[in-house]
């Protein structure tokens, strides 16, 4: 299996396909020929994307068979007032180039207690349900699929899902005028009924909203957001207590990216701030920490003893942490 180097794999790109008028898919696999590091559906990369403004961290959900180790699949919209990312991936890159993608993360995880699982998307948010169907149909699970798009140029990759799971996959604004109706959808689940929902920040609200208006409880509710919250900033210094090793974070890395990168070892999981597996306590600080997980309450915050280094920084003259 492939490892990373500083902090990332080094994919080739094997194949570019426009799938949309916006939308490109990229099939990436090792350089090096060998497997990939297994990953779950729901599961992103980010890819480290040269652009004239510098190195910009994009994240893109895997929509690739999680029972493929040869490969990945992320489908990338261009922005054009977006940050540079996307229209980077889009004129930058080419079939046979080599680009650093991070070790796979999963903030959208499929619910291990869902007796049915309901998924609603937007354009290019239906790419993580890919995998998850995949994951999905080896385990028999029951699902539906509703996925609104913008017209049928942009309908491609909802017809790909429609032709392998048939009816179960409901695209809107395809063919007809037929308009995907949030609260008709949500409406009268039995218990044991999840919903996961991926697209733009406003039907994402929607849904959360409609589900709240309904009865739902948040532990049935799972949506992804990919907002940038990043883990970039101002460089600093940290000192890893164990080793005496002091290490400097640049402003387009994380902390436990820098901390990999010169050799050490700490806990990870989700690498987004989410699962609470690389919590780190703060032996000093000189100054005051970035909190950018989701996981430390915010008493743990205001102590400034614990970090999370794979998305928080810090601004400082001195950290040390147990390390």
């Amino acid at each position: 299996m492939t490892t990373a180097h500083h902090g990332a794999l080094q994919l080739k790109v094997e194949r570019i396909e426009a799938v949309t008028p916006e939308i490109n898919r990229y099939t990436l696999t090792a350089s090096d020929g060998s497997w990939l590091p297994p990953f779950s559906g729901g599961s992103h990369v980010t890819v480290l994307i040269d652009t004239e403004t510098g190195t910009r961290r994009n994240a893109y959900s895997l929509m690739s068979s999680p029972y493929d180790a040869s490969q990945y699949q992320i489908a990338v919209r261009r922005v054009e007032d977006g940050k540079g990312g996307s229209v980077a991936m889009h004129g930058r890159v080419h079939e046979g180039d080599v680009v650093p993608v991070t070790i796979p993360a999963n903030l959208f995880p499929l619910s291990k207690h869902a007796r049915h699982h309901v998924f609603i998307a937007g354009g290019v948010g239906v790419t993580p349900i890919f995998a998850q169907l995949e994951e999905l149909s080896m385990k028999n699970g029951s699902f539906e699929v509703h996925l609104a798009v913008r017209g049928p140029e942009h309908a491609t990759l909802g017809r790909e899902l429609r032709e392998r799971y048939g009816d179960r996959v409901s695209v809107y604004g395809d063919e007809d005028a037929t308009r995907l109706d949030i609260a008709a959808v949500l409406a009268d689940r039995p218990l044991g009924t999840h919903v996961y929902v991926c697209g733009p920040a406003r039907m994402i609200d929607d849904v959360i909203d409609q589900a709240h208006r309904q009865g739902w409880t948040d532990a049935n509710i799972h949506f992804e957001r990919f907002e940038d919250a990043g883990s970039t900033g101002e460089p600093f210094t940290v000192t890893l207590a164990k080793s005496g090793a002091t290490i400097e974070v640049s402003p387009d890395q994380s902390l436990l990216e820098a901390v990999e990168e010169s050799g050490f070892k700490l806990p990870y999981l989700c690498r987004g701030g989410a699962c609470g597996e690389c919590e780190t306590e703060v032996l000093e600080l000189d100054g005051t920490l970035d909190h950018r997980d989701d996981w430390l309450s915010e008493r743990d915050r205001a102590s400034n003893a614990i970090i999370m280094p794979c998305v928080s920084r810090a601004s400082c003259t001195r950290l040390v942490i147990n390390a």
